[in-house]
């Protein structure tokens, strides 16, 4: 699966929840630069009513599609003290970045059993919101960074971008902590040009279950139980679309489907990802046969549903 440019741009600019501005922007250039080169031109909703959250309405929508664009990481607090912000790997000795008023900023992580601090040398302003420090590597088989949770499930998006016709795809913020946002996105929605089911483009765990290597996850239940009639529906259609997949069986985790299935409206969902290991750390590991999957799994079921 070739990897471009842009993906390389999102997994290098921080967007802790809650500080998503800056992706956003950077989201909005892209698809601004790109969209007179997909097959259908989608209006595009953004702005201070959508807080850093970007909405693409293809033609007529029947589903919509969600990618969430912040990430984990970590907070100050006083003094040295750090809060993390989602739930980021606890390593000691992690490299982490940010920028307050005084400049940039790259410390260790202190982990001292349940308290967490920095290393840093001089006082980090209150509230800065720190990251896992950056480093891409790919070869022939795999992608490995922080924060593919959730850059390849925005990828994945974009790439969908290229070929939709009729749908909606929406950029979510504040999912890694608790969520938030899909509340107000899912009555626009609702009001602009509603539709009764939705696919989450996440990215999920590799798991005594899922393997690298074996296709992209379709996830029967996480910590939330999706409606098995849809469900069957999307096995179905994956199956006679002869792409390679996985199914998972979780007991735990969460995404921005959860706020689906609690929201007044009568939406399906489905979370679809690519599976990866090291989840939440600066190491995550990712197939590309697995993230190729993930993109025409997108394609495919957008079309057939």
């Amino acid at each position: 699966m070739p990897i471009n440019d842009f993906l390389k741009e999102l997994l290098l600019i921080p967007s802790v929840s809650g500080d998503e501005s800056e992706v956003a922007l950077s989201l909005l250039n892209c698809i601004n630069q790109r969209k007179s080169k997909w097959k259908a031109v989608p209006e595009i909703f953004h702005g201070d009513e959508f807080h850093d959250c970007i909405l693409l309405r293809f033609g007529t929508p029947r589903t919509a599609v969600f990618a969430h664009v912040d990430t984990t990481g970590f907070m100050v607090r006083y003094a040295n003290q750090l809060i993390p912000v989602g739930g980021p790997e606890l390593i000691p000795g992690t490299r982490l970045v940010g920028r307050d008023s005084y400049g940039e900023i790259s410390c260790n992580l202190v982990v001292e059993g349940e308290a967490l601090f920095h290393d840093f040398p001089r006082k980090i302003d209150r509230g800065t919101r720190l990251s896992f420090a950056q480093e891409i590597r790919i070869d022939s088989e795999f992608i490995q960074a922080a924060y593919l949770d959730n850059r390849l499930g925005v990828f994945s998006a974009l790439q969908l971008c290229e070929t939709l016709e009729d749908g909606w795809v929406v950029f979510t913020t504040y999912e890694e902590h608790g969520g938030g946002s899909m509340p107000f996105l899912l009555q626009f929605i609702q009001v602009t040009a509603p539709v009764k089911q939705a696919l989450i483009s996440d990215i999920t765990w590799i798991t005594d279950g899922v393997h690298h290597h074996e296709g992209v996850v379709i996830s029967i239940r996480d910590k939330f139980i999706p409606r098995k009639k849809f469900i069957d529906r999307i096995i179905q259609l994956v199956q006679q679309s002869g792409i390679p997949f996985q199914l998972e069986v979780e007991a735990y985790g969460g995404s921005d489907g959860r706020e689906i299935q609690f929201s007044p409206y009568t939406i399906d969902w489905c979370f679809i990802g690519a599976p990866e290991d090291l989840v939440h750390s600066p190491d995550e590991k990712v197939s590309l046969r697995d993230l190729e999957s993930m993109v025409k799994v997108y394609r495919y079921l957008l079309k057939e549903l």
